[in-house]
């Protein structure tokens, strides 16, 4: 039995704060466990990544009390800003640094003072980096001159779920995300308020916690468009919930500004939902291809919302289309790795360091 020091953020199994990132961290440490693994999981709190004195010194403790020579897996939303105590640490650690999302140019709705050097110091330090797609990777190497053969992929698995039946018309908008400017929810209701003459409801799940100011604006926004009594905010989603939710759609809407991988995406796919979604960052690997070459969904430019309006008047308009999407999306389907695949490169990476 190999044993494994996890560092996560508090909030990993909390319910009211869903993220990809939490999903996956839980996911990784209970399959690691489940192969064997002797995992001690170290929750830090903090507002991360953007801690305060209190956070940075119980990561300090929490670090300080893991034995020399163990092998330490750190979300990088905690790691990456904090090399004063991470890189110092990794002297006596084995340290692997999981990074969901590039914070060097700064978390999404905040601001870290120097963050690309902290980024850069703390995974130059490290031991390896796992990250969640092939994009992130790429970008780590461009932005950091890391390693080549220290940067690894693993990407986000899907757990078996039903197909979603969907409806003739294909009406059912559904945009998952928590409610945040970062995913674009302002230029979802923009482009939606172009395609008022056509027949659609769009239910918006995800968090309208963590940016209030933004969730406020966006309620004047859809009421000054005329759209508000046709999207209807559902808030935080969760299991049995969320489940229902993707069962009553038609198809996915993601139009983020920025997106890592987008496990919503895999989510959906594994549903045989298709995905209208803006093409950033790992989103168009998430959607990937069917057995026959074609996209199981549409892919707009980013800060567009016209062409995300006419890519969902397409998608409402051509009864052709929507079944040509829908087919691609069904043999998509079972081509998305599960959990295990995850769970298996992580372990290679981490074999090979305890080793």
């Amino acid at each position: 039995m190999t044993s494994l020091h996890v560092v996560v953020p508090d909030g990993v199994d909390d319910p009211t704060r869903p993220s990809g990132g939490n999903v996956y961290d839980r996911e990784i440490c209970d399959g690691l466990a489940a192969a064997g693994w002797s995992v001690h999981e170290h929750p830090v709190p903090g507002a991360w990544p953007c801690p305060d004195g209190a956070a940075t010194a119980a990561l300090a403790d929490v670090v300080g009390a893991i034995p020399d020579g163990a092998t330490v897996l750190v979300d990088g939303l905690i790691g990456s800003t904090v090399p004063g105590v991470l890189a110092a640490a990794a002297t006596r650690l084995r340290l692997v640094v999981l990074v969901h999302m590039p914070l060097g140019d700064g978390p999404p709705g905040h601001r870290v003072r120097d963050a690309r050097d902290r980024e850069r110091d703390v995974l130059r330090a490290a031991a390896a980096v796992i990250t969640t797609s092939a994009w992130t990777r790429e970008k780590l190497l461009s932005d950091y001159a890391l390693a080549v053969d220290r940067v690894h992929v693993a990407e986000p698995g899907t757990r078996p779920a039903a197909p979603a039946p969907g409806t003739a018309a294909g009406g059912r908008l559904l945009c998952v995300a928590a409610v945040t400017r970062q995913k674009g929810h302002d230029l979802l209701l923009a482009a939606l308020a172009g395609i008022r003459d056509l027949s659609w409801h769009c239910d918006v799940v995800g968090s309208l916690e963590r940016e209030p100011g933004f969730v406020a604006a966006l309620r004047r926004q859809a009421e000054a468009l005329h759209v508000g009594d046709r999207v209807a905010f559902r808030g935080t989603q969760v299991r049995d919930r969320l489940d229902s939710a993707y069962a009553a759609a038609d198809v996915l809407v993601l139009p983020s500004r920025a997106e890592t991988f987008g496990m919503v995406v895999s989510e959906a796919l594994a549903r045989g939902l298709p995905v209208i979604a803006t093409g950033v960052g790992g989103v168009p690997g998430a959607l990937g291809r069917a057995p026959d070459g074609r996209p199981p969904g549409l892919l707009v430019r980013p800060a567009d919302q016209q062409a995300l309006a006419a890519a969902l008047r397409g998608w409402l308009s051509d009864a052709e289309l929507r079944a040509r999407l829908r087919r691609a999306a069904a043999q998509r389907r079972p081509m998305l790795p599960r959990w295990s695949a995850t769970v298996d490169c992580v372990v290679r990476v981490l074999a090979a360091v305890a080793a």
